[in-house]
């Protein structure tokens, strides 16, 4: 279950300023609505993509604490 910000708190403040976890999350859920996505919440969903690959994606290296996707729950 996703622990964080909601997207009233996160819409009044830059991408850049997003955690890597609430990124990952929102570009999930997003993705899976895609479809029904009106032009101002594709535009939300290209702003997201596009911090993410600011960032480099959503890759991590993988160590035995941890995998190598972000997890947001």
């Amino acid at each position: 279950m996703y622990v964080g910000r909601d997207m009233t708190e996160l819409s009044m403040m830059g991408k850049q300023d997003w955690s890597d976890q609430e990124l990952a999350y929102f570009h999930h859920n997003l993705q899976q609505i895609a479809p029904y996505l009106n032009s101002e919440g594709l535009t939300i969903h290209r702003e997201i993509v596009k911090e993410i690959m600011n960032r480099g994606g959503m890759h991590q290296e993988a160590d035995w604490t941890s995998g190598s996707r972000v997890h947001y729950d």
